[in-house]
């Protein structure tokens, strides 16, 4: 059975929708106190406890959801422009990444978010992605990035990782930087949440488990607003990070050892 097409069958038993609950709040406690993190937290908490059917869009739409509560403070500072390069590659990845959803098996998908979230805890980690290469390959490397990051959106939610790493490697202040990669995210993610529906026949389970996400993502995202300087950013993000590899490390484990 596909990883979507069994999607609106899958039994949800109340663990599942407590450890649901409690991922979507932490992730968009991540998000409010750090400013990034949303679908790679919940990806690596959703995939040990969660049928893999069900992620895909639920890392999707707490995503929005963060973003949406981010613009309300960046609204006048999103550089939509610069970003359209990457928007327009990320349109045009995003439907071959919600078809290879659509063929991929449970296991081949967290194996796949697994190493994703191992590579990109490791590079962060590393400190790799703070070197340089300013300008190089204009708005046509753009596009590409913004394709990579479409056709991950369309196929687990995380469309965001490989357009932050390209842009710490333009270099620049992490505000301008955020201008860019908020409102790419935004468009990709809500036509990805938009796609997963119209093609996978979405369940009445999975939309219940959605909704209850929803207000939990935003719920998290506003106390770590609340709480942000009264812990080094720099510790928090480091924490993080170590936590996505070790997750990303057991996904790999189990996908590997099934």
């Amino acid at each position: 059975m596909s990883a979507i097409s069994g999607f609106g069958t899958v039994p949800l038993e109340p663990s599942a929708l407590t450890f649901a609950l409690a991922g979507a709040l932490v992730a968009g406690f991540t998000t409010g106190f750090a400013g990034f993190g949303t679908g790679l937290v919940a990806s690596g908490l959703w995939f040990h406890a969660l049928p893999a059917a069900i992620v895909p869009l639920l890392v999707a739409l707490s995503s929005v959801a963060a973003q949406l509560v981010g613009l309300a403070t960046l609204r006048n500072t999103l550089a939509v422009r610069r970003a359209l390069p990457m928007i327009a590659g990320g349109i045009l990845g995003l439907p071959v990444g919600i078809l290879a959803l659509r063929a991929a098996s449970p296991d081949v998908l967290r194996l796949t978010v697994g190493l994703f979230l191992v590579a990109y805890a490791s590079l962060q980690l590393s400190g790799l992605s703070r070197s340089s290469i300013g300008n190089w390959g204009g708005r046509w490397a753009d596009t590409a990035i913004g394709a990579a990051g479409g056709f991950l959106g369309g196929f687990c939610g995380l469309s965001r990782p490989v357009p932050i790493v390209w842009l710490q490697l333009r270099g620049g202040p992490v505000s301008d930087q955020r201008s860019v990669y908020q409102p790419f995210n935004l468009v990709i993610l809500t036509f990805a949440s938009a796609g997963m529906i119209a093609v996978g026949g979405v369940g009445r389970e999975g939309l219940y488990i959605a909704a209850l996400c929803l207000p939990a993502t935003l719920l998290g995202a506003w106390l770590g607003a609340r709480v942000y300087g009264l812990v080094s950013e720099a510790v928090f993000k480091r924490v993080v990070l170590a936590l996505l590899l070790g997750s990303g490390l057991i996904l790999v484990g189990q996908a590997v050892a099934r």
